[in-house]
């Protein structure tokens, strides 16, 4: 599989990322080379080892919970720059295409 500019194009497009085209040439380049190394993996032959998902023992560090002091909900809605009915507004962010 070898991606085109256009297709880096796209994926630049859809990630909100502004490229010029020595970038667009640079990262299809990149990404080339990175599904190259993936076909290479493709190759090997995986069946005489066991599925994990992990390659170390994970294991979970838990603490006890401790009730501390902390703001009021008026006091951190103070620090917002615009609230209403006891929210915090933020600017809309997504666009009509």
């Amino acid at each position: 599989m070898s991606l085109t500019q256009e297709d880096v194009q796209k994926v630049a497009k859809l990630a909100r990322l502004e490229l010029t085209s020595e970038e667009l040439s640079s990262q299809a380049h990149n990404l080339n080379s990175l599904l190259l190394q993936f076909d290479i993996l493709q190759t090997l032959d995986l069946s005489n080892i066991e599925p994990t998902s992990h390659s170390f023992t994970v294991v979970n560090v838990l603490r006890e919970d401790v009730i501390t002091p902390s703001l009021t909900r008026e006091e951190l809605l103070a620090a917002a720059p615009e609230v209403r009915d006891g929210c915090y507004v933020v600017p809309r962010i997504v666009e009509e295409e």
